[in-house]
This record gives C-alpha cells, sequence and structure tokens, in this order.
C-alpha cells in the first residue's frame, strides 16, 4: 500500500517571465501578457505519501506549519524576479550591479538595505518587496523550487514529497514530481 496526503497553502505574489514567447499557430493573439509586471493569487498543493504509517499517519499535518511561515515571510505580497531579467538594472538601479544581495539557503536573494540606508523609505519598501532568484519565474520553475526546498526539509523526518503543484489561477496549473 501507498498513502498520499496533500495540504494547500494560498499567498499573494507578482512577477515576470521576460522569457515568454507565443507559437501564432496556437495563441490567438500575440500579447505577451505575462511579460508585463503582474501578480497572481497563487497556490500551492504539497503532496507527502508514504507506504508506511506512523501513528495512523504519513506524518502530522503540522509538520508542514514551517512551510506555511516560508511562504507568508519569502512569498506572500512580494515580486519575484530573476536576476537575469533584462529590466533588472532599469527595476532596481540602486543594486545594478548585483553585489549587495544576501543569499538564503532556499536559493533565493534579497537586498542587503543597509547599503541604502539614507534613501527615503518608500526606496527601502520597494526593495523589501523583492525575492531574487536565478531562474524565470514560471509557474513550472516555481513549483521545481518549492519542491526542492520541501524535500531538503522534509528528509530531516524521513518523509517523501511526491509533488508539488503550483496554480497561478485556479484554471491555470503545473506539477513537479520528484
Amino acid at each position: 500500500m501507498r498513502w498520499n496526503i496533500s495540504k494547500e497553502f494560498d499567498f499573494c505574489y507578482g512577477h515576470r517571465v521576460w522569457s515568454q514567447e507565443l507559437n501564432p499557430d496556437f495563441s490567438l493573439d500575440s500579447c505577451l501578457m505575462c511579460r508585463h509586471l503582474h501578480g497572481h493569487q497563487g497556490k500551492v498543493i504539497v503532496h507527502l505519501e508514504s507506504s508506511n504509517l506512523k501513528n495512523g499517519m504519513v506524518t502530522d499535518f503540522k509538520h508542514l506549519n514551517w512551510f506555511k511561515q516560508f511562504l507568508d515571510d519569502t512569498l506572500d505580497h512580494k515580486f519575484v524576479l530573476d536576476l537575469n531579467d533584462p529590466l533588472f538594472e532599469t527595476l532596481l538601479p540602486h543594486f545594478k550591479d548585483k553585489k549587495e544581495l544576501l543569499y538564503h539557503n532556499e536559493d533565493f536573494y534579497t537586498f542587503d538595505l543597509t547599503t541604502i540606508k539614507k534613501e527615503p523609505i518608500h526606496i527601502h519598501e520597494m526593495y523589501e518587496g523583492y525575492i531574487l532568484v536565478d531562474f524565470v519565474p514560471t509557474s513550472e520553475n516555481l513549483s521545481a523550487w518549492l519542491l526542492k526546498i520541501l524535500q531538503k526539509k522534509m528528509d530531516e523526518i524521513s518523509i517523501k514529497v511526491s509533488h508539488v503543484e503550483f496554480l497561478e489561477t485556479p484554471k491555470s496549473k503545473s506539477t513537479v514530481y520528484a
């Protein structure tokens, strides 16, 4: 036997898919809307599996509370931007050289705001709203990134993350399998 449990997490985020291309034989128009700065009400569904139950469970759902905290602290109401986005320097001129970035163990960066301490508060607030990643933040890439973060942590209690579903909208979803 094999059991699978899942838990859903909601958050708001923004992104830009600067690499978007459309095949004119399949799209009804040529508008590359995902290249625009835009936001979503995102949803992540985490699937955990096991062939053995401990205390009658794959694991306790509370063992994913850390992930909810990660989403709230890291992604909720933030803008996810690729470090290689051609608009990086235009959008983030104070850090155009990318030298004052703080690396986080979950493979993302934020800004060292001490380097702009003399700037007005609205400038600080703008930079606080960015999460920088080293990939184009498509739903496929975001789901793979989150699966990696989840599996690394769940390995500590020997729980397998079988797959992660990432919904940009209620009708648009990507799924990545471990």
